[in-house]
């Protein structure tokens, strides 16, 4: 099939979007043992919803054959779809693969490493009468006390940086209207920071518990996880905050900077002015240059991006329109 024949696909897609549809997204990755296990309990829990539903199962790039048991369970029914990726490329492209061809107005979203009880997803529909994205909390958790910790101090962190009262932010199960994934731009690993953002976009966010099933989960040891984690949530901040306002974020540190470096410069020049002594080789020399040159430089970078900003500020909406009375 040529790319212009799967562009007129997708269009036609987006044009049948159902009523009253739920379309539940679930992505795979390594899950071939469980796979059979969370479609029976996830079609036993939507089945006692009034709503009609379609599930679809993305595998991000998965190599213990989970392809084959997914395409197994698409054969039972219609309203099974599964999409296959040519290789990980991360639950954000996954989410954004399977939006391509969702057809519901809204949308239930789960990874599967967190093993999220399905049978609860009809509470996070009905929480989503009132709201706009409903964040899953897991309780009781199962995962390692470790993994608990963390999660612990990363939505501290997060929810003092951002003004959010959220319990779980990055529990990767979500309910959520069709609206705001169409209007909040996501991408890497900033799925697990959507709250974050549809928040900022003026989206009301609500949490509802979940049960978390036992099972084997991924632990996170590596330095590199926590370092990616902590660059999401600058990330997240900036986006969120000094989209168009760059100069304000590194404009202060930067000003910090240079103003340090230039009293140790001055002082040092007038020292050395008077004749107090010399100043050759001093490390305090090489402090107040370095500081004053990183300190010029920050605030340069965000002049920088402030041009770019002004060039093509038509182009950037900061805003969400919830409804229009004519």
């Amino acid at each position: 099939m040529g790319l212009a024949n799967s562009q007129i696909m997708l269009d036609e897609l987006h044009e049948k979007v159902v009523h009253g549809l739920v379309s539940v997204i679930i992505t795979i990755k390594d899950q071939k043992d469980y796979l059979q296990q969370l479609d029976d309990d996830l079609h036993a829990g939507l089945r006692e919803i009034d709503d009609p539903f379609e599930v679809i199962y993305v595998d991000d790039g998965s190599t213990d054959g989970s392809w084959l048991t997914l395409q197994q369970l698409a054969r039972k029914s219609e309203n099974r779809r599964v999409i296959k990726l040519r290789t990980a490329f991360g639950e954000s492209s996954a989410l954004q693969a399977a939006m391509e061809i969702a057809r519901g107005q809204r949308i239930i979203y789960c990874t599967s490493r967190v093993r999220a009880n399905s049978r609860d997803f009809g509470r996070l529909l009905k929480q989503l009468a009132n709201a706009d994205v409903v964040v899953g909390l897991r309780h009781p958790r199962r995962d390692s006390g470790f993994n608990q910790w963390i999660s612990k101090a990363f939505n501290a962190i997060t929810n003092h940086a951002t003004k959010l009262h959220l319990h779980d932010v990055n529990s990767g199960v979500f309910a959520v209207r069709r609206q705001v994934l169409e209007n909040v731009p996501f991408y890497g690993a900033l799925n697990s920071f959507l709250p974050v953002l549809a928040h900022r976009q003026g989206f009301r966010i609500v949490e509802e518990p979940i049960e978390q099933l036992r099972g084997h989960f991924d632990t996170s040891l590596h330095p590199k996880d926590y370092v990616r984690r902590f660059l999401d949530l600058i990330s997240v901040i900036f986006l969120s905050k000094y989209s168009k306002k760059p100069l304000h974020f590194l404009g202060f540190g930067g000003m910090v900077f240079a103003l340090i470096g230039a009293f140790i410069d001055i002082y040092l020049f007038f020292y050395r002015l008077f004749g107090f002594g010399g100043i050759a080789g001093r490390p305090m020399l090489l402090l107040g240059t370095v500081l004053l040159v990183i300190g010029l430089q920050m605030i340069a970078i965000g002049l920088l991006g402030e041009m770019i900003i002004f060039t093509h500020a038509r182009q950037i909406h900061e805003y969400n329109i919830e409804e229009i009375i004519n």
